[in-house]
C-alpha cells in the first residue's frame, strides 16, 4: 500500500475524479495521506509566438475558488482526511513537481480515449507517466 497519493482533479472531469478518488481509498495506508490535486492551466503560457491572449487574474483566482469549493466538497462526500493541492501552470509538468517535492508513492491520474488534439500536443497522462518521479496508475 501506499503513504502518500497524489489524485489530480480536472474540474472538467469530475466523475473520472471521483473514480481516481475511490481507487486511492483502496490504496492508501492506514495513517496515509491523499493529496487531491487542481492545476488551474495558465493558458498565457502557451502563447508562445502563436497567439497572443491576455487572460485578466479574475479569471484564474475565480477557477481556484471554485476548484476548492468542488475538491472540499469531493473531501467531505468520501471523508478524505488529506489536503487540497491547488497550483497554477501546465497540468503535467505541475503534478511532476508536487510528486517530487511532496516525495509522494503514487500518482492516480485519469486519462480519457485520445483525440485528434493529443496527436499533435499529447495528452496530460502521457507526460506525467512519462516524467513522475514515482509510480503513476492511469485509470481509464
Amino acid at each position: 500500500m501506499y503513504k502518500k497519493i497524489i489524485v489530480p482533479i480536472a474540474m472538467d472531469q469530475l466523475e473520472h475524479g471521483e473514480s481516481v478518488l475511490r481507487i486511492a481509498e483502496k490504496l492508501i495506508d492506514e495513517g496515509g495521506e491523499i493529496i487531491l490535486l487542481n492545476v488551474v492551466e495558465d493558458l498565457n503560457a502557451y502563447a508562445q509566438g502563436y497567439m497572443i491572449v491576455d487572460f485578466p487574474l479574475e479569471m484564474i483566482e475565480e477557477s481556484r475558488k471554485h476548484a476548492v469549493k468542488t475538491l472540499e466538497a469531493l473531501k467531505t462526500k468520501h471523508g478524505i482526511k488529506g489536503r487540497i493541492e491547488i497550483r497554477t501552470g501546465g497540468a503535467a509538468g505541475t503534478i511532476n513537481a508536487l510528486a517530487e517535492e511532496e516525495n509522494a508513492d503514487l500518482v492516480i491520474i485519469a486519462s480519457h480515449r485520445p483525440g485528434l488534439i493529443d496527436y499533435f500536443i499529447g495528452s496530460t497522462a502521457s507526460r506525467v507517466v512519462s516524467h513522475c518521479p514515482c509510480a503513476v496508475l492511469v485509470d481509464r
